[in-house]
């Protein structure tokens, strides 16, 4: 620094070199980051995979996998599940009772708590991710590997002391990692960092995402760690005619979603009205899921062979409606219960089912749609942005998982379909309607939680001219002349707020001995000093004032500043701008 003040010339070289080294060790960073979080992706898969075999009977899965047999033991449906769903309830029990903090998930600490994260919490929140899809909860494990995965991030991040909005990189980075080494789709991680828990894309972002994405990958190929790919039959070549039936397939199957979301909701509701412990109702949930299992055991797990199977062919269009029937009612009861985990890919098999389904609906009416095959595309890619809510990571994940290039048009198509159909009818994707559920102003992953710092403690004067409330008029006028002061506050014999009073006025009326109270203005509009930027404007808006007291709490009523819409508003401007250049990548990083 002292080199830039005595050679000022150089100094926007030196800034810029100074930059670009930041924005190295930041990729450094976020390689180790990729790395590590492939390794999560190793082991959570493994683990739960091995729990599949030991329960369900190494003899009757496949490396593990349930969702593609088509027969398993009734009692031991029931048996696992219920058990287990006990195991999972008194396991979450003893956690709430040790941790009664919720944790907090990396879009909701990107948005609000600048990407800090806890490395214990998130580490539970795994472990019941790998219990519950370990006993066949009808649910993914993407939940589980994003949550350690991006706790792992915002660990190194802390520890390096990176700033926030680096910090919020790593979150992002490490999240994206684990979506990639678990599809083995770098491309579509690396989307899934940007749209999910970033928020936006930004050059100064794209290196250590893509970089860590690649790790990933990387380290989970280095561990064996290859999901197989899924084999689609040619599907044909989309035509003008089929059209048609891709705009049809796709707002059905958001409507599909948005229904299935909603159910979950509503499932959640009537097993908190159950009577009994919160501890017992993960075992009701797992024993209707067995049930359900009981009629096809395609509804276990997140779906992955189940969804192979459909595009083998293999699945008529009659038994495609039941079984989206089946896995629907499965995942809604899984989640609604209490089984920890997410509906990514179980978005992809309930959207393969839909696609099915509604292709052939429009074949029987005479729409003419494209093969079968390609309907199924099509209603993964608008079933997944639906629940999920990112168009571009859906597409690059269908073209990097099926390697299907034909159909990437009509895919695309699909998902903004399927966005904006969610976005008019709806509002939310299933991240975000949780987080809406629980009271939070949540949409994306965007950084809105300066917007919470910024109270008004922060923005307030601490000194305030007061005056006691009976004081006459003309007391006050010689205590206060024009040019002492913009306003003073008036206290009662107790110290409490009682009134504000504007000199100019108070100079303007003849001298009395009546109490200056008589041109009191405001007696109920007041802040509090936790209140956000935000809330106090909208506070100014209501009481049509240019300035209002800060009070301790409103029972107390006693003052602790003051603070003008002026300045509460060029501050929220200021944020406002810092925070659009930080996502336009137009501020240097520093570590």
């Amino acid at each position: 620094m002292r080199e830039l003040l005595r050679h000022p010339t150089q100094a926007p070289v030196t800034l810029r070199a100074m930059v670009r080294a930041d924005e190295i060790w930041l990729t450094v960073l976020a390689a180790v980051v990729g790395g590590l979080s492939g390794l999560c992706v190793v082991i959570v898969t493994t683990v739960t995979l091995f729990l599949h075999s030991a329960l369900f009977g190494r003899g009757n899965t496949v490396d593990g996998h349930l969702s593609g047999l088509t027969w398993l033991p009734p009692w031991r449906l029931l048996l696992v599940l219920t058990l287990g769903g006990l195991v999972l309830g008194i396991f979450g029990a003893v956690v709430a009772k040790v941790m009664p903090r919720r944790p907090v998930d990396p879009i909701e600490a990107n948005a609000l708590h600048g990407g800090r994260m806890s490395v214990r919490d998130s580490t539970i929140v795994a472990l019941q991710t790998i219990l519950s899809n370990g006993i066949g909860g009808s649910i993914g494990l993407e939940a589980g590997f994003t949550q350690i995965a991006s706790a792992l991030g915002s660990r190194i991040g802390q520890s390096f002391r990176v700033r926030r909005e680096d910090l919020r990189v790593l979150v992002g980075a490490a999240a994206g990692a684990a979506i990639g080494a678990a599809f083995n789709a770098p491309v579509a991680g690396a989307f899934y960092a940007f749209e999910l828990v970033i928020g936006s894309y930004s050059l100064v972002s794209l290196s250590p995402v893509a970089v860590a994405a690649l790790a990933g990958v990387g380290v989970a190929h280095l561990f064996g760690h290859m999901p197989a790919a899924v084999v689609i039959a040619d599907p044909g070549t989309l035509t003008w005619d089929g059209s048609v039936s891709v705009v049809v397939i796709s707002i059905l199957s958001a409507l599909t979603a948005i229904g299935v979301m909603y159910c979950v909701t509503q499932t959640e509701v009537l097993f908190r009205k159950l009577p009994g412990p919160v501890w017992l109702k993960p075992a009701v949930g797992g024993l209707m899921v067995g049930g359900l299992a009981v009629i096809h055991p395609s509804v276990l797990s997140a779906g992955h062979d189940a969804m192979r199977v459909v595009f083998a062919g293999w699945i008529t269009p009659r038994l495609a409606l039941g079984l989206l029937i089946l896995k629907a009612l499965a995942s809604c009861i899984s989640i609604g219960s209490g089984f920890r985990g997410g509906l990514f890919f179980a978005s992809l098999y309930l959207g393969s089912l839909a696609g099915t389904v509604y292709g052939a609906l429009l074949e029987w009416i005479g729409l003419a749609p494209v093969s079968l095959t390609a309907c199924a595309l099509i209603g993964m890619s608008a079933m997944a942005v639906a629940i999920i809510g990112s168009p571009m990571t859906m597409v690059c994940l269908l073209l990097e998982l099926t390697g299907s290039i034909s159909m990437s048009g009509a895919t695309f198509v699909a998902a903004v379909l399927s966005l904006l159909t969610v976005r008019r009818l709806f509002g939310y994707s299933f991240a975000t309607w949780r987080f809406h559920l629980r009271g939070e102003s949540i949409r994306s992953a965007v950084d809105i939680g300066w917007m919470r710092s910024l109270n008004v403690r922060r923005m307030m004067r601490g000194q305030v001219r007061t005056i006691s409330s009976d004081t006459p008029l003309n007391r006050a006028q010689a205590l206060f002349p024009l040019g002492s002061a913009q306003r003073i506050v008036l206290l009662d014999r107790d110290s409490r707020y009682v009134g504000m009073v504007n000199v100019a006025e108070l100079q303007a009326v003849p001298a009395a001995l009546t109490p200056v109270q008589s041109l009191a203005h405001f007696e109920n509009a007041m802040l509090t000093p936790l209140l956000t930027v935000r809330e106090a404007v909208e506070l100014f808006e209501r009481a049509e004032a240019d300035a209002l007291v800060v009070v301790e709490d409103l029972q107390s009523r006693q003052v602790v500043g003051i603070l003008t819409e002026q300045h509460a508003l060029r501050r929220y401007a200021e944020e406002l701008e810092r925070s659009r250049r930080t996502l336009a990548g137009e501020e240097g990083s520093a570590v």
